[in-house]
Protein backbone atom coordinates (compact mmCIF):
# COMPACT_ATOMS: atom_id res chain seq x y z
CA UNK A 1 0.00 0.00 0.00
CA UNK A 2 1.48 2.97 -0.73
CA UNK A 3 1.88 5.90 1.74
CA UNK A 4 -1.23 8.64 2.01
CA UNK A 5 0.37 12.22 1.97
CA UNK A 6 -1.91 15.13 3.14
CA UNK A 7 -2.48 18.13 1.65
CA UNK A 8 -3.02 21.81 3.13
CA UNK A 9 -4.26 24.62 1.07
CA UNK A 10 -3.61 27.83 3.12
CA UNK A 11 -6.58 29.86 1.11
CA UNK A 12 -5.47 33.48 1.70
CA UNK A 13 -3.32 35.10 4.08
CA UNK A 14 -1.25 37.85 5.42
CA UNK A 15 1.36 38.10 2.86
CA UNK A 16 -0.07 38.67 -0.39
CA UNK A 17 -2.24 42.04 -1.01
CA UNK A 18 -4.98 42.60 -3.39
CA UNK A 19 -3.14 44.38 -5.92
CA UNK A 20 -0.45 41.78 -6.47
CA UNK A 21 -3.70 39.14 -7.68
CA UNK A 22 -6.90 39.83 -8.93
CA UNK A 23 -7.50 36.18 -8.19
CA UNK A 24 -7.09 36.82 -4.48
CA UNK A 25 -10.15 35.59 -1.90
CA UNK A 26 -10.97 38.66 0.01
CA UNK A 27 -14.82 38.19 0.96
CA UNK A 28 -16.10 35.43 3.34
CA UNK A 29 -18.00 34.39 0.34
CA UNK A 30 -14.93 34.62 -1.89
CA UNK A 31 -12.77 32.25 0.85
CA UNK A 32 -15.69 29.72 1.40
CA UNK A 33 -15.72 29.13 -2.66
CA UNK A 34 -11.77 28.87 -2.65
CA UNK A 35 -11.91 26.32 0.33
CA UNK A 36 -14.31 24.39 -1.13
CA UNK A 37 -12.66 24.13 -4.32
CA UNK A 38 -9.60 23.06 -2.90
CA UNK A 39 -11.07 20.23 -0.71
CA UNK A 40 -12.44 18.92 -3.61
CA UNK A 41 -9.44 19.24 -5.81
CA UNK A 42 -8.17 16.70 -3.04
CA UNK A 43 -6.69 19.02 0.12
CA UNK A 44 -7.57 17.51 3.28
CA UNK A 45 -6.80 20.40 5.46
CA UNK A 46 -7.94 24.21 4.85
CA UNK A 47 -5.62 26.75 7.09
CA UNK A 48 -7.66 30.23 7.00
CA UNK A 49 -6.90 33.81 7.73
CA UNK A 50 -9.38 36.59 7.31
CA UNK A 51 -9.53 39.35 5.31
CA UNK A 52 -11.96 43.02 5.31
CA UNK A 53 -14.20 42.54 2.66
CA UNK A 54 -13.60 46.36 1.23
CA UNK A 55 -9.98 46.25 0.89
CA UNK A 56 -8.76 43.24 1.58
CA UNK A 57 -6.21 44.45 4.68
CA UNK A 58 -5.76 41.12 7.26
CA UNK A 59 -8.17 41.53 10.15
CA UNK A 60 -8.60 38.89 13.09
CA UNK A 61 -11.64 39.05 14.56
CA UNK A 62 -14.37 35.88 15.07
CA UNK A 63 -17.25 37.98 13.46
CA UNK A 64 -15.01 37.66 10.22
CA UNK A 65 -14.06 34.27 10.08
CA UNK A 66 -17.34 32.66 11.57
CA UNK A 67 -19.70 32.92 7.83
CA UNK A 68 -16.66 31.31 6.26
CA UNK A 69 -15.96 28.31 8.74
CA UNK A 70 -19.34 27.76 8.60
CA UNK A 71 -20.16 27.71 5.29
CA UNK A 72 -16.95 25.52 4.45
CA UNK A 73 -17.92 23.10 7.22
CA UNK A 74 -21.74 22.76 5.82
CA UNK A 75 -20.65 22.26 2.72
CA UNK A 76 -17.44 19.69 3.13
CA UNK A 77 -15.74 17.27 5.15
CA UNK A 78 -12.08 19.59 4.98
CA UNK A 79 -10.44 19.85 8.46
CA UNK A 80 -10.69 23.29 9.38
CA UNK A 81 -7.44 25.21 10.39
CA UNK A 82 -7.56 28.60 11.92
CA UNK A 83 -4.37 30.94 12.36
CA UNK A 84 -3.40 31.95 15.24
CA UNK A 85 -0.32 33.47 13.45
CA UNK A 86 -2.57 36.54 11.61
CA UNK A 87 -0.39 39.21 10.58
CA UNK A 88 2.94 40.43 12.26
CA UNK A 89 1.65 43.70 13.42
CA UNK A 90 -1.60 42.16 15.27
CA UNK A 91 -1.17 41.31 19.30
CA UNK A 92 -0.94 37.79 20.66
CA UNK A 93 -4.59 38.45 22.09
CA UNK A 94 -6.02 39.49 18.91
CA UNK A 95 -4.21 36.41 17.11
CA UNK A 96 -5.56 33.51 19.12
CA UNK A 97 -9.28 34.87 19.69
CA UNK A 98 -10.66 33.49 16.71
CA UNK A 99 -9.40 29.99 17.64
CA UNK A 100 -10.06 30.22 21.28
CA UNK A 101 -13.41 31.20 20.91
CA UNK A 102 -14.37 28.66 17.59
CA UNK A 103 -11.97 25.92 18.70
CA UNK A 104 -10.91 24.50 15.65
CA UNK A 105 -9.67 20.84 15.22
CA UNK A 106 -6.18 22.27 14.41
CA UNK A 107 -4.72 26.03 14.39
CA UNK A 108 -1.58 27.28 13.51
CA UNK A 109 1.50 28.16 15.92
CA UNK A 110 4.29 30.43 14.66
CA UNK A 111 7.05 28.70 17.13
CA UNK A 112 9.75 32.01 16.99
CA UNK A 113 9.98 35.51 17.05
CA UNK A 114 12.04 36.13 13.65
CA UNK A 115 12.59 39.15 10.96
CA UNK A 116 9.69 38.55 8.49
CA UNK A 117 10.98 40.70 5.32
CA UNK A 118 7.84 41.29 3.01
CA UNK A 119 9.31 44.65 1.52
CA UNK A 120 10.88 42.92 -1.28
CA UNK A 121 8.27 42.81 -3.40
CA UNK A 122 7.76 46.28 -3.58
CA UNK A 123 10.28 46.50 -6.32
CA UNK A 124 8.29 44.29 -8.37
CA UNK A 125 4.50 46.21 -7.77
CA UNK A 126 4.21 50.12 -8.62
CA UNK A 127 0.93 50.73 -8.19
CA UNK A 128 -1.45 49.48 -5.35
CA UNK A 129 -5.57 49.89 -5.31
CA UNK A 130 -5.32 50.52 -1.56
CA UNK A 131 -3.55 53.18 1.04
CA UNK A 132 -2.44 50.40 3.41
CA UNK A 133 -1.28 48.18 1.01
CA UNK A 134 2.53 49.82 0.79
CA UNK A 135 3.54 51.20 4.25
CA UNK A 136 2.22 47.55 5.02
CA UNK A 137 4.82 45.67 2.86
CA UNK A 138 7.55 48.68 3.63
CA UNK A 139 6.87 48.42 7.36
CA UNK A 140 8.39 45.06 7.85
CA UNK A 141 12.09 46.51 6.98
CA UNK A 142 11.86 47.33 10.81
CA UNK A 143 9.33 44.98 12.30
CA UNK A 144 10.13 41.76 14.55
CA UNK A 145 7.24 38.91 13.99
CA UNK A 146 7.21 38.24 18.07
CA UNK A 147 6.30 34.79 19.19
CA UNK A 148 7.91 34.44 22.96
CA UNK A 149 7.74 31.59 24.66
CA UNK A 150 5.08 32.93 26.94
CA UNK A 151 3.17 34.09 23.86
CA UNK A 152 3.44 30.62 22.43
CA UNK A 153 2.65 29.25 25.89
CA UNK A 154 0.14 30.98 26.22
CA UNK A 155 -1.68 30.02 22.21
CA UNK A 156 -0.33 26.39 23.46
CA UNK A 157 -2.25 25.96 26.48
CA UNK A 158 -5.57 27.88 25.56
CA UNK A 159 -5.98 25.48 22.26
CA UNK A 160 -5.13 22.41 24.02
CA UNK A 161 -7.95 23.39 26.75
CA UNK A 162 -10.39 23.88 23.74
CA UNK A 163 -8.97 20.27 22.61
CA UNK A 164 -7.24 21.99 19.16
CA UNK A 165 -3.84 20.26 18.44
CA UNK A 166 -1.55 22.55 16.11
CA UNK A 167 0.12 23.00 12.66
CA UNK A 168 3.13 23.92 14.51
CA UNK A 169 5.11 26.69 11.93
CA UNK A 170 8.85 26.31 11.69
CA UNK A 171 10.26 29.12 9.50
CA UNK A 172 14.04 27.83 10.95
CA UNK A 173 15.70 25.49 13.06
CA UNK A 174 15.88 27.35 15.96
CA UNK A 175 12.15 26.97 15.92
CA UNK A 176 12.12 22.97 16.05
CA UNK A 177 14.10 23.42 18.69
CA UNK A 178 11.93 25.56 20.87
CA UNK A 179 9.09 22.95 19.80
CA UNK A 180 11.31 20.04 21.41
CA UNK A 181 11.32 22.50 24.89
CA UNK A 182 7.49 22.44 24.96
CA UNK A 183 7.38 18.63 24.11
CA UNK A 184 10.07 18.21 26.99
CA UNK A 185 7.82 20.29 29.18
CA UNK A 186 4.71 18.01 27.91
CA UNK A 187 2.90 21.29 27.16
CA UNK A 188 3.01 19.65 23.18
CA UNK A 189 1.63 16.41 22.79
CA UNK A 190 1.96 13.88 20.03
CA UNK A 191 1.40 13.38 17.15
CA UNK A 192 3.37 16.55 16.63
CA UNK A 193 1.75 18.04 12.95
CA UNK A 194 5.31 20.34 11.89
CA UNK A 195 5.09 22.66 8.65
CA UNK A 196 8.64 23.27 7.95
CA UNK A 197 8.54 26.83 6.11
CA UNK A 198 11.36 27.84 3.51
CA UNK A 199 11.55 30.83 1.50
CA UNK A 200 10.20 33.72 3.93
CA UNK A 201 12.89 36.50 4.36
CA UNK A 202 14.27 36.23 7.90
CA UNK A 203 13.67 32.46 7.73
CA UNK A 204 15.69 29.39 6.05
CA UNK A 205 16.62 29.38 2.47
CA UNK A 206 14.85 27.07 -0.04
CA UNK A 207 17.96 25.09 -1.26
CA UNK A 208 17.16 20.89 -0.97
CA UNK A 209 20.21 20.97 2.04
CA UNK A 210 17.75 23.29 3.77
CA UNK A 211 15.00 20.59 3.21
CA UNK A 212 17.23 18.17 4.02
CA UNK A 213 18.71 19.60 7.35
CA UNK A 214 14.98 20.56 8.77
CA UNK A 215 14.05 16.78 8.11
CA UNK A 216 16.90 15.29 9.83
CA UNK A 217 17.07 18.00 13.02
CA UNK A 218 13.31 17.39 13.26
CA UNK A 219 13.62 13.51 12.86
CA UNK A 220 16.51 13.63 15.52
CA UNK A 221 14.49 15.79 18.21
CA UNK A 222 11.01 14.34 17.70
CA UNK A 223 11.42 10.67 15.86
CA UNK A 224 8.00 8.91 15.56
CA UNK A 225 6.34 11.61 17.34
CA UNK A 226 5.59 13.58 14.33
CA UNK A 227 4.17 14.08 10.78
CA UNK A 228 6.55 16.18 8.72
CA UNK A 229 4.76 18.77 6.20
CA UNK A 230 6.70 21.66 4.12
CA UNK A 231 5.81 24.92 2.35
CA UNK A 232 7.06 26.59 -0.16
CA UNK A 233 6.91 30.78 -0.41
CA UNK A 234 6.93 31.41 -4.11
CA UNK A 235 7.71 30.37 -7.27
CA UNK A 236 9.58 27.64 -4.56
CA UNK A 237 6.45 26.46 -3.81
CA UNK A 238 6.06 23.20 -6.14
CA UNK A 239 10.00 22.29 -6.24
CA UNK A 240 9.93 22.19 -2.06
CA UNK A 241 6.53 19.87 -2.00
CA UNK A 242 8.13 17.25 -4.28
CA UNK A 243 11.57 17.21 -2.81
CA UNK A 244 9.70 16.88 0.44
CA UNK A 245 7.08 14.28 -0.50
CA UNK A 246 10.16 12.16 -2.01
CA UNK A 247 11.59 12.45 1.53
CA UNK A 248 8.35 11.46 3.31
CA UNK A 249 6.81 14.78 3.61
CA UNK A 250 3.33 15.87 3.47
CA UNK A 251 2.49 19.25 1.77
CA UNK A 252 0.98 22.68 2.12
CA UNK A 253 0.07 24.97 -1.15
CA UNK A 254 -2.25 28.04 -1.25
CA UNK A 255 -2.35 31.40 -2.28
CA UNK A 256 -1.07 31.96 0.66
CA UNK A 257 1.79 30.83 0.03
CA UNK A 258 2.48 31.45 -3.70
CA UNK A 259 -0.18 33.27 -6.04
CA UNK A 260 1.36 31.52 -8.83
CA UNK A 261 0.21 28.45 -11.01
CA UNK A 262 3.40 27.71 -13.16
CA UNK A 263 5.87 30.38 -14.27
CA UNK A 264 4.49 33.61 -15.69
CA UNK A 265 0.44 32.50 -14.96
CA UNK A 266 -1.17 33.27 -11.60
CA UNK A 267 -3.48 30.76 -10.17
CA UNK A 268 -6.93 31.63 -10.45
CA UNK A 269 -8.83 29.51 -7.83
CA UNK A 270 -6.84 27.56 -5.00
CA UNK A 271 -7.91 24.37 -6.68
CA UNK A 272 -5.59 25.09 -9.27
CA UNK A 273 -2.56 24.63 -6.80
CA UNK A 274 -4.18 21.88 -5.13
CA UNK A 275 -4.74 19.97 -8.24
CA UNK A 276 -0.78 20.78 -9.80
CA UNK A 277 0.56 19.30 -6.54
CA UNK A 278 -1.83 16.16 -6.44
CA UNK A 279 -0.18 15.16 -10.03
CA UNK A 280 3.02 15.59 -8.84
CA UNK A 281 2.24 13.56 -6.06
CA UNK A 282 0.09 10.61 -7.47
CA UNK A 283 3.12 10.51 -10.07
CA UNK A 284 5.62 9.31 -7.96
CA UNK A 285 3.17 6.66 -7.18
CA UNK A 286 1.65 8.40 -3.61
CA UNK A 287 -2.02 8.80 -2.44
CA UNK A 288 -3.86 11.66 -1.27
CA UNK A 289 -5.46 11.79 2.46
CA UNK A 290 -8.73 12.11 2.63
CA UNK A 291 -9.72 14.36 5.49
CA UNK A 292 -10.82 11.99 7.59
CA UNK A 293 -7.60 9.74 7.09
CA UNK A 294 -5.86 13.18 8.19
CA UNK A 295 -8.17 13.03 11.53
CA UNK A 296 -6.61 9.73 11.75
CA UNK A 297 -3.19 10.46 11.48
CA UNK A 298 -3.38 13.68 13.52
CA UNK A 299 -5.22 12.61 16.09
CA UNK A 300 -7.96 15.19 16.10
CA UNK A 301 -11.19 15.62 18.03
CA UNK A 302 -13.57 15.24 15.22
CA UNK A 303 -15.54 18.20 13.10
CA UNK A 304 -18.27 17.96 15.47
CA UNK A 305 -16.91 18.69 18.29
CA UNK A 306 -15.79 22.35 16.82
CA UNK A 307 -17.38 25.93 18.41
CA UNK A 308 -19.23 26.81 15.34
Amino acid sequence: MSRKVIITCAVTGSIHTPSMSPHLPITAEQIAEHAIGAVEAGAAIVHLHARNPQDGRPVQTTEAFLPFVRDIKARSNAVINITTGGAPTMTVDERMRPALELKPEVASLNMGSMNFGLFPVLGRYKQFQHDWERPYLDGTRNLVFKNTFQDIEYILTKGTENGTKFEFECYDTAHLYNLAHFLDRKLATPPLFVQTVFGILGGIGTHPDDIAHMKRTADRLFGKDYLWSVLGAGKSQMNIAATAAAQGGNVRVGLEDSLWDGPGQLAKTNADQVRRVRRILEGMGLEIATPDEARALLDLKGRNEVGF
